[in-house]
């Protein structure tokens, strides 16, 4: 059997909401946390921005009216959690620096994947937010500029210029030409 495209599901959900909220989670639990992490790097942190997201469309989906795609909406709505999430971060501890500023220096040759991936993580982690951000929907969703514009509720050519920038500083950062 097919799955039900975006569409369908709302329409199901108005007339069978558990069932049709189920194949909603089925289908986007997984990338709405990973965009989550993304921003928010920890999984602890992130699976609570994707458990208010989700409790966010329960509770708001019926008014959904479809006058953007239903993945922009979503995304959009874990995109503030996520923020809401670094707002209790930043408000609850300090900056913390579990990362070895060692592992910089070493010839990137000699680099492991997981030590590669700490390091771009900590390059993104030093990029503004949004920068960051808009860098995320881009390099990792693979997103048009258009749809992250409508996401983060601003212009194509000010996003356009923020990847630039944050591509720029990511380059720096980890010393690639």
């Amino acid at each position: 059997m097919k799955p039900l495209s975006d569409k369908e599901l709302i329409v199901a959900f108005r007339n069978q909401p558990e069932v049709a909220f189920s194949a909603i989670l089925k289908k986007y639990k997984e990338p709405v946390y990973f965009q989550c992490r993304r921003i928010l790097v920890l999984h602890e942190d992130a699976d609570d921005a994707t458990q208010n997201t989700f409790v966010k469309v329960w509770r708001n989906l019926e008014n959904f009216k479809g006058d953007s795609k239903f993945t922009t909406w979503l995304y959009r709505i874990a995109y503030n959690e996520s923020l809401t999430q670094l707002k209790k971060q930043k408000k609850t501890q300090l900056e913390s620096d579990d990362f070895d500023k060692s592992k910089m220096h070493n010839d990137s040759s000699n680099l492991d994947a997981e030590t590669i991936n700490a390091l771009l993580a900590e390059a993104l982690e030093s990029l503004p937010e949004k920068q960051r951000m808009v860098f995320h929907y881009r390099y990792f969703e693979d997103l048009a500029f258009k749809q992250i514009a409508e996401i983060m509720e601003t212009s194509e050519g000010g996003l356009k210029a923020n990847y630039h920038h944050a591509v720029k500083k990511i380059k720096e950062k980890l010393q690639i030409d």
